[in-house]
């Protein structure tokens, strides 16, 4: 599975950005996307998953009505929609994408995932 994330830019406080992660090769085996964001000299952190079938979202509290995680099958894509943002969302962001079955609290887990992105940065000026 190769991941391909886009979208991130420089913004100002209160507003909006799509992050978007493309997949491609043996997408079929993949149960699971995420997305997880590390700022510098910090640890990677989750920020939110979705399942390629059914309706199960997860979300950071951090980050919980603010940000939307959605997916698009035919095009193998996970979008993550930013709203609101703020300083502290300043980070490089990365998807990431689950073999294995995950539930709950089991998919906000960097070890969880199997395959990653190169990272898009994300800078919200104050």
């Amino acid at each position: 599975v190769q991941l391909q994330a886009s979208g991130g830019g420089l913004v100002q406080a209160g507003g909006s950005l799509r992050l978007s992660c493309a997949a491609s090769g043996r997408t079929f085996s993949s149960h699971a996307m995420g997305w997880f964001r590390q700022a510098p000299g910090k640890e990677r952190d989750f920020v939110s998953a979705i399942k390629w079938s059914g309706s199960s979202t997860y979300y950071a509290s951090s980050v919980k009505g603010r940000f939307t995680i959605s997916r698009d099958n035919a095009k193998n894509t996970v979008y993550l929609q930013m709203n609101s943002l703020k300083p502290e969302d300043t980070a490089v962001y990365y998807c990431a994408a689950s073999i294995d079955y995950c539930s709950g609290y089991g998919c906000y887990v960097v070890g969880q995932y199997d395959y990653w992105g190169q990272g898009t940065l994300v800078t919200v000026s104050s």
